[in-house]
């Protein structure tokens, strides 16, 4: 027998959550869904689309990490974001909102990726299938 789940949501508890709604709202194109702001505390639901969870063990995270960037940098929780704009667009834009480049657009065996850092440290992989505009 199993549960039946219509929605995945990854909670990040952050201490500026001002400009990290800025950089995940405005920069990266989240929608919200639903906003708060009580006595009690802030927050905000930010619509990502399809969501999933990819469960790997640390052989392939080293691996990941070493076909994307060069070697073993992210922590044991990554986001990764499929996105519609070339991957150095979508760097670029990333990058000027707030973003830390970790290593420049490339082809993975996957797809087309680049690593950028929020302004919370999360590591964030961007991919899609388009060709890179840079190759």
């Amino acid at each position: 027998m199993k549960t039946t789940v219509k929605e995945l949501r990854l909670i990040l508890t952050v201490d500026n959550l001002d400009e990290l709604i800025a950089f995940y709202r405005d920069t990266v194109g989240l929608e919200t869904s639903k906003e708060w702001h009580e006595e009690t505390g802030n927050g905000i639901i930010l619509d990502a689309g399809r969501a999933s969870i990819e469960l790997i063990d640390a052989n392939h995270a080293a691996r990941i990490d070493q076909i994307e960037v060069g070697s073993r940098v992210s922590g044991p929780v990554r986001l990764a974001l499929r996105v519609t704009e070339p991957i150095s667009v979508a760097t670029d834009i990333l990058t000027s909102g707030g973003a830390t480049s970790v290593a420049p657009p490339t082809t993975a065996p996957w797809s087309d990726v680049a690593r950028v850092q929020a302004p919370d440290g999360m590591q964030i992989t961007l991919f899609a299938t388009s060709t890179l505009v840079d190759k």
